[in-house]
């Protein structure tokens, strides 16, 4: 049933790893604290500890942050309401100020969207499991204006394994350093149970127009103790596919070759075991394989008369990624307070068909041989949270991070030109070396202040240090003021960094382009290679919000601005020109460099407002995201295509204790075009997506205790919006379709 590849861990390295996590539980041994609970993780909200002065609840600065303006919290319930046809992504797009966009403007993988936070774009996105960043996607090759064939992050647990989802937004997300520019979505599994519980669910979406991809989904879930009140484990696996839409599916409607949705198959396991070694310190050992593929669809960006190899593949996997992650950490509460060490280890093989490294063709598939990249990382972080008391009451949170980041991946490397040096480097590309690494260590202090009756403050301050480009500073500062019994503001700054990713800064990525990538000066073609001497972007994230909540009642009003510096963009002053003699061409090649110097700004409004109409029985619901601005300063272009309002609604119905239903629908505004070309053969258009409205209807039944039933109808009105080559329509929005599951547990 699942494919692996081999991998020998390091055994100095476990050794080591193991020795810490031990040490670490004996220190302080001698606490006479009780905590009654199989597991202490990251997201409990708060911890009591008995001490000789009573009980001292220890709060942590991160789980104070989760209750800040750019905060929402996704529950096992809210998945039940709307289950996700495959990605959890289908829900985590429905949170005030987040939506699906691709990795760049230009609309090429258009429909491989990902989460885009406060129009930052989907790079500056950071996506945890479980409290561990996931890094997969880096091992995904970033192209000219910054796209990925990638379907990010999001598709690795499956959502009936789902606990809850944290999206944090703006200054929130500046605790967890680079690549939360735009914030943080953090997927936290179901952890193991005092019981033996299990559980087996079956999910199925077919859409009426049998040229859309239909899903089936299969995943069971084990819980339970091995040894009582000492040793428990939980295991979870998942079998998943999404069939690619018809190769035609847009042809038929516009005439353009632009292709639908790709498929995808998952295949999944993840196992997990908790060792109580005291009522206060815990243990706990991962592991988990996947293995995710395409369904290939017909996508060559753009560039279906160029080649004919890519059309016999409809229907085919294409690319392929398997990803293994081991971790081992420790919960720890002491007298003083309470520890979190993890050691985690992520390995992603990238195995891809052959593709063109040329601008116009830039994805193209040029034969059916498989070429693989591997990405891995290497993470370590040590937290503690101290309560104590100067003149009013404080709880600290101190933490150091270490993290390594490697990259090997030769087709990326493979481009041969017939000269010496290309920028300083070789070109030859036996020569230039497809790897590339780097490492990161930060450490960081934050302070929850009760500084009066009803006002919190969250100073913070953290150093990251790159091997490769050296130190930042990332200030914070976010406020929670009670202004009366039902009424809290709640504000906050922070600047936020993205460190360049390892394509950006590798010398050896060598690009070539026949004028479609190259500079609007440019005459000819040309090359874009790495830079090892970029410098981190940055980001200035600031947000204001009122909150109200009254029994049950609740509305909020948030105004949030990033201001975006360093972009990092293909630069347009060359460092080199080369005459290059081919079969096809016989000219000078500018050669360019990726560079810092783009400038962008975001700005909005979120909104949300919870009427419960019948109290505990019927709730109407609502979130908006209003975008003022998301464009690059230079160009005047969108810095995302995201649209320029989105308002998710659902009316909820609690019919009896057994049985719910829910009707939700989602507005979307317009969405606006690059008008200006980036590039010499850029084409753009003014031609923009109109508003439009997705509705869907859901039911779910419990029919015993163990048998709940799910059934419902997305995009009941049919909506659609076709894929084409023009302006912003990018993507296709799927027609209604039929879906049903059922869950049997014990």
């Amino acid at each position: 049933m699942f494919e692996v590849y081999q991998y020998r861990p390091n055994p100095k390295v476990l050794s080591v790893a193991i020795a810490m996590v031990l040490w670490g539980s004996h220190i302080n041994s001698a606490v006479s604290a009780t905590f009654d609970t199989d597991k202490v993780t990251e997201e409990k909200k708060q911890t009591e500890v008995i001490d000789d002065g009573g009980t001292m609840v220890v709060t942590k600065a991160e789980d104070a942050l989760r209750q800040q303006a750019g905060a929402s919290v996704i529950t096992q319930e809210d998945i039940k309401k709307q289950p996700p046809v495959n990605d959890l992504s289908d829900i985590i797009r429905k949170m005030p100020g987040v939506n699906l966009t691709g990795n760049g403007a230009s609309g090429a993988r258009g429909n491989n969207r990902q989460i885009d936070i406060r129009g930052m774009g989907p790079e500056n996105t950071l996506i945890l499991i479980d409290g561990v960043p996931v890094s997969s996607r880096s091992s995904v090759r970033y192209a000219w204006a910054g796209e990925r064939d990638s379907r990010g992050d999001t598709n690795w647990v499956p959502p009936e394994m789902v606990d809850h989802i944290d999206v944090l937004r703006g200054p929130s997300a500046a605790h967890y350093g680079s690549g939360a520019m735009g914030g943080v979505v953090n997927i936290v599994t179901k952890q193991p149970t005092k019981d033996w519980h299990g559980s087996l669910s079956l999910f199925t979406n077919q859409p009426e127009d049998n040229k859309e991809g239909a899903t089936k989904r299969m995943n069971f879930g084990l819980s339970g103790p091995l040894i009582d009140d000492v040793l428990s484990m939980r295991i979870y696996g998942n079998l998943n596919k999404t069939d690619g839409d018809d190769a035609s599916i847009n042809t038929d409607q516009n005439g353009s070759y632009a292709a639908g949705r790709e498929g995808v198959r998952n295949r999944d396991i993840n196992t997990e075991f908790t060792w109580k070694i005291s009522p206060t310190q815990f243990v706990n050992f991962d592991y988990g394989f996947s293995r995710q593929g395409n369904i290939y669809a017909g996508d060559t960006q753009y560039s279906n008369g160029r080649s004919t190899l890519p059309k016999s593949l409809v229907g085919q996997e294409t690319n392929r990624m398997y990803r293994q992650n081991y971790s081992i950490s420790h919960d720890g509460i002491w007298d003083w307070g309470q520890s979190k060490l993890i050691l985690s280890y992520e390995d992603t093989k990238n195995s891809r068909m052959n593709e063109g490294l040329t601008g116009g063709v830039d994805g193209t598939i040029t034969d059916t041989n498989f070429s693989d990249s591997h990405y891995k990382t290497y993470r370590a972080k040590q937290e503690f949270t101290v309560p104590f008391d100067l003149l009013v009451d404080n709880t600290l949170t101190a933490g150091f991070e270490w993290n390594r980041d490697e990259l090997n991946d030769p087709a990326a490397t493979s481009t041969n030109v017939d000269v010496d040096s290309v920028g300083g480097i070789s070109g030859n590309s036996a020569l230039r070396s497809s790897k590339n690494s780097q490492e990161l260590s930060a450490i960081y202090l934050e302070d929850t202040i009760d500084a009066f009756d009803g006002t919190t403050l969250i100073p913070g301050i953290r150093f990251d240090y790159s091997s490769k480009f050296g130190a930042n500073w990332s200030p914070s500062f976010n406020l929670s003021q009670d202004l009366g019994d039902y009424v809290k503001l709640k504000a906050g700054i922070a600047r936020v960094f993205k460190a360049p990713n390892l394509y950006q800064s590798s010398e050896g990525y060598l690009l070539s382009s026949s004028g479609n990538g190259c500079a609007l000066s440019s005459t000819g073609g040309c090359y874009l290679m790495g830079n090892g001497d970029l410098d981190p972007e940055v980001s200035v994230n600031k947000d204001v919000g009122i909150q109200w909540n009254y029994e049950g009642y609740g509305a909020g009003l948030t105004y949030f601005r990033n201001d975006y510096e360093n972009k990092i963009i293909s630069g347009t002053d060359p460092v080199q020109s080369i005459f290059v003699n081919s079969t096809y061409y016989s000219e000078n090649y500018d050669v360019y460099r990726w560079e810092n110097g783009g400038k962008a700004v975001t700005q909005g409004l979120e909104a949300n407002l919870t009427l419960p109409i019948v109290q505990d029985t019927l709730t109407w619901r609502t979130n908006a995201t209003y975008m003022f601005t998301s464009k690059q300063k230079s160009t005047g272009n969108p810095l995302s295509l995201i649209p320029k309002y989105t308002v998710n609604n659902m009316l909820d119905w609690q019919v009896n204790d057994s049985l719910s239903t829910n009707v939700n629908w989602t507005m979307y505004g317009r969405q606006h075009p690059r008008t200006n070309a980036e590039r010499r053969r850029d084409s753009v258009s003014n031609t923009e997506v109109p508003a439009y409205s997705i509705f869907g209807w859901n039911v779910n039944y419990e029919m015993t205790k163990n048998l709940s039933l799910t059934a419902g109808i997305s995009n009941l009105f049919d909506k659609r919006i076709y894929r084409s080559n023009d302006g912003a329509f990018t993507y296709n929005e799927s027609g209604r379709a039929y879906y049903a599951g059922m869950t049997a547990s014990f």
